[in-house]
């Protein structure tokens, strides 16, 4: 098993390396590295969507997590990350982000807000946010994907650092060498696996415990557990959390947004919205559908027969080995290859629409404004130099095996989100947003994020007593959750901004009739 795993994996190591080459040819500038030349047809930008948006963090982190968490209602976090996350924000800013970041001659996000709020400020400050916390998010993908190698080779803990070295060695070099035109046609090959893999996996995975009407009367029947077989599921309130977090969080991630810019005309946006819809439904809520049944496969209790016992710390279940061991026991041997390479072709793609996110940013809006004769040659040689930092320093995290995948996302989309969202969504369409609310949306984001991560997350004593006064309210909606402090400063940057807006200084008004001009 273990040889034909290797030898599928090396097929398509070879191709993606090859697409990198081939598309290195059609990379002779700075446009084409960044956006593609801004003529991305509907079907790549749509894959190239849809694999940036899921990774080993949902199929690994988060399908276990809130599979085990919420049982079959996990499903509605895949229904709403595309109908929420897919379908509205293509129909609603994809034909303005296009138009306006194509007059404007923006190529990332922080130049969106320097030209359209006329503040360069506004620009340095989102640069900085955007690299700083697209970290996290790498880091986790790495998680998921070593915690799946792990499983399927036992190279052990060093085995694990060697895994994620060598995945950023990869994505690195085909990003390095075609940029976006690479990622895209990269993106849309991975797709199709996903496509065909996670649709192979949700199949074998119910019809293992004999089908889906036993599989979810199985899942009533665990003592305690009887709301995991059904639409509404145990906690509907906390898992509306992860709805927000997952599904309205796409709606402000550069990342996510510069999939607009590159788009080639209208046409390809109405077509981009279908298939990215049809495949976030069937990745997603197939992840989702999936980890719905972990609790059949998994158990925290030794002494019950035919379930393997899940790691645990504190007496808490470890959520990232939660899939991995549900696919030894689902799957045939013969198929944990196919899984490998789904696996590796979601976070791929991910990773690789984050390090170019993320160095494009830090030289074009960072770097380039300080340094004259910046030519486009040397724009592209600095970019790679920060793709392998980036890398780097995600790896670095990545190694540290103590916060888990879907808390490192968590805080990243919940503070880039956070920050970006409201700014974001009403400068593309309300003349009125000002500069000053857009600064307040940022620092609330960071700081909402930051805040939470200081008291819940990072085990400082000092801050053990709110810790507990958070437990003693014994609130419906979880606190001390990582993801509804994301999806709660999400909302409040949509509410900040107008607020704000009503009593502060637009920008000049020329400045804002340009930016509209291209809007009918």
């Amino acid at each position: 098993m273990k040889t034909a795993t290797l030898v599928i994996l090396a097929v398509y190591v070879l191709v993606m390396v090859g697409i990198g080459f081939y598309t290195s040819r059609l990379t002779k500038s700075t446009d084409d590295f960044m956006l593609g030349g801004r003529s991305v047809g509907g079907w790549l930008t749509a894959f190239s969507y849809g694999t940036t948006y899921f990774s080993a963090v949902v199929f690994i982190g988060y399908a276990g997590q809130f599979g085990w968490m919420y049982g079959v209602s996990a499903s509605w976090v895949g229904i709403g990350n595309a109908i929420i996350g897919s379908l509205i924000p293509f129909f609603l800013i994809g034909k303005r982000t296009r138009l306006m970041s194509n007059h404007l001659n923006a190529k990332t996000m922080p130049e969106f807000f320097e030209y359209r709020f006329d503040s360069k400020a506004l620009k340095t400050a989102s640069a900085v946010i955007v690299f700083v916390f697209l970290i996290p998010y790498t880091a986790s993908v790495y998680n998921g994907l070593s915690r799946l190698f792990g499983m399927v080779f036992d190279f052990g803990e060093n085995g694990s650092t060697v895994i994620i070295i060598a995945m950023a060695v990869l994505s690195a070099v085909y990003v390095m060498l075609g940029g976006y035109k690479a990622t895209a046609l990269n993106d849309f090959f991975q797709g199709i696996i996903m496509l065909i893999g996670i649709a192979t996996v949700v199949a074998l995975t119910v019809k293992t415990k004999g089908g889906l009407s036993s599989a979810i009367q199985q899942l009533s029947e665990i003592a305690d557990t009887e709301k995991l077989g059904t639409l509404t599921g145990p906690d509907p309130i906390n898992l509306l959390g992860v709805v927000i977090l997952t599904s309205l969080g796409t709606w402000g991630l550069p990342q996510m947004v510069q999939k607009f810019y590159a788009i080639k005309d209208e046409q390809a946006i109405k077509k981009g919205a279908i298939i990215s819809t049809f495949f976030a439904l069937v990745v997603a809520g197939g992840s989702y559908f999936m980890g719905g049944f972990v609790r059949l496969y998994c158990t925290l209790d030794l002494n019950e027969s035919g379930k393997d016992f899940i790691e645990t710390v504190n007496g808490k279940p470890v959520y990232d080995t939660m899939v991995p061991a549900l696919l030894q026991k689902a799957l045939p041997s013969v198929l944990i290859g196919l899984v490998v390479v789904l696996v590796l072709s979601a976070s791929l793609s991910t990773l690789s629409s984050l390090v170019l996110t993320s160095s494009s940013t830090l030289t074009n809006d960072l770097i380039k404004p300080h340094i004259k004769n910046f030519t486009d040659k040397k724009q592209m040689t600095v970019m790679r130099v920060f793709i392998a930092v980036f890398l780097l320093i995600s790896v670095i995290i990545a190694c540290n095996k103590n916060a888990s995948i879907s808390t490192l996302m968590s805080y990243s989309w919940g503070a880039l989100s956070g920050a970006f969202l409201g700014p974001f969504l009403y400068g593309l369409f309300m003349k009125k947003a000002t500069p000053t609310a857009c600064g307040v949306s940022f620092c609330t984001g960071i700081g909402i994020s930051i805040l939470h991560m200081l008291l819940f997350s990072m085990n400082i004593s000092a801050f053990d007593g709110v810790k507990q006064s958070v437990i003693d309210m014994g609130l419906k909606i979880n606190l001390l959750s990582p993801i509804n402090a994301g999806a709660f400063a999400m909302i409040i940057s949509l509410i900040i901004v107008p607020v704000v807006s009503s009593f502060t200084k637009a920008p000049d008004e020329k400045v804002v009739e340009n930016a509209f001009s291209v809007i009918k």
